[in-house]
């Protein structure tokens, strides 16, 4: 199995290097880039095409939340990883908005890195604790009625959420994979998600899953 590629983007190279003294030891990861501002993030996504960029909200240049927007746009296979020292509320749903899979705190006690990284390249959602209720929250307001789905894109939805692969999923549904990404951008559209992440959290959310 490859190594999950990472990139860190962080303006202190004191957090950068913590971060990747944390991955160097273990195999299933491979540090690919480093950048300290969100114009040279971006363009490490662009270059080197990562599995994972690992995110500080503040830095200089480019934001974070522009530098999700962009990133999704530019790379959407990269899961994108929020670790930032701030909590906030309506950068943390900006975040959610602009393609972000998770958000983490820099404080936190047991931090976990590798898992939540495991987990968002997987297309898991990796929240700290606190952001939990600002993210239900964040679901609610705009939900729309469970019943706006076929049967067939809750298959979809329910082989999704357990984290196969469209061509997975196709194979297990006896459909092709084009088909599925229909389907798939139509559930998208339903539930008003910005991706497979997100459209599990809403479904999760209104009892679907």
């Amino acid at each position: 199995m490859n190594p999950v590629r990472v990139v860190l983007a962080d303006d202190h190279g004191i957090v950068r290097r913590g971060l990747r003294s944390i991955l160097a030891d273990d195999p299933r990861f491979e540090v690919v880039g480093e950048a300290a501002d969100g114009e040279q993030a971006l363009c490490l996504v662009r270059d080197r095409r990562p599995d994972v960029i690992l995110l500080d909200l503040r830095m200089p240049g480019v934001d974070g939340v522009e530098a999700c927007r962009r990133i999704a746009a530019i790379s959407p296979q990269t899961a994108i990883l929020i670790l930032t020292a701030f909590f906030d509320r309506v950068l943390l749903e900006a975040c959610l908005r602009n393609g972000a899979r998770g958000y983490l705190l820099k404080d936190a006690e047991n931090l976990h890195l590798a898992e939540h990284l495991l987990a968002v390249v997987q297309g898991h959602a990796a929240l700290d604790p606190r952001a939990a209720e600002v993210v239900t929250e964040y679901l609610l307001r705009s939900e729309p009625s469970p019943d706006v789905l076929t049967a067939r894109e809750m298959e979809v939805l329910h082989l999704m959420a357990i984290g196969l692969t469209n061509k997975e999923v196709g194979v297990s549904l006896s459909i092709s994979e084009n088909t599925v990404k229909g389907h798939l951008k139509a559930i998208l559209a339903k539930l008003d998600a910005r991706n497979r992440v997100d459209a599990v959290l809403r479904a999760k959310q209104r009892g679907l899953l």
